[in-house]
């Protein structure tokens, strides 16, 4: 049963049990190995497909992560948390495996490069209407539309097709908070960028992924 001091600090509590983890690794055991696969191969995969254009490559490349993985557990400190350091492999290995198509540089690099605008200049009042800048004709509400075409699977068709279109860092970061479900901490941990800019990259890619099912129910 845990402690009292455990229930009131879980962050200290998972530290713990990280720390558990890796010392299991370290010795060899192979069940704790199978765990730490069955918990991040589809998260690391999904990382791995923002960076090569097909799942055949993204699985070489994740295959070749693991085998860092493994290398370096002896040279992981902890200064950040397994998870974290878990991905930078996986980045670094995408990039240098992509080759010109993952740019070859830092992630960093890549945000200063999508400069596009988060919603289509055409959807705010010019500067010769009334209310310039404001929005022409407000988002629907999609509260009042029925569930089954929020949840159905055309929809989500249509969601992942327009993560997959997105550039780069928007497609890496909207499918590490989004889909994968990790915090902005996180995210800027493990992609080495900074809150800000992690913010407006998901920013930009709701803003097309939602631009993207606009379209989809109005048709």
């Amino acid at each position: 049963m845990p402690s009292r001091a455990d229930v009131e600090n879980p962050r200290a509590t998972a530290a713990g049990e990280e720390a558990e983890l890796v010392t299991r690794l370290r010795a060899g055991d192979e069940r704790s190995f199978e765990q730490l696969v069955d918990t991040y191969h589809n998260t690391m995969l999904g990382v791995a497909r923002t960076y090569v254009r097909s799942r055949a490559v993204a699985e070489e490349v994740v295959q070749d992560a693991w085998v860092g993985v493994l290398n370096g557990l002896d040279r992981f400190e902890g200064r950040s948390s397994l998870k974290t350091w878990i991905l930078r492999i996986v980045v670094n290995t995408a990039m240098t495996r992509g080759g010109r198509e993952a740019r070859s540089v830092p992630f960093s690099a890549l945000v200063s490069e999508e400069e596009d605008p988060a919603v289509a200049a055409e959807r705010f009042r010019g500067p010769d209407d009334g209310f310039p800048g404001h929005w022409r004709s407000y988002p629907k509400d999609w509260r009042t539309l029925p569930e089954q075409a929020l949840s159905g699977r055309e929809t989500l068709d249509r969601v992942r097709a327009a993560i997959a279109a997105l550039p780069v860092a928007q497609r890496t970061v909207i499918t590490l908070r989004d889909v994968e479900g990790w915090s902005a901490e996180e995210v800027c941990t493990a992609l080495e960028i900074s809150d800000g800019n992690q913010r407006v990259l998901l920013h930009r890619a709701r803003s097309h992924v939602r631009a993207e099912l606009e379209r989809h129910f109005d048709a």
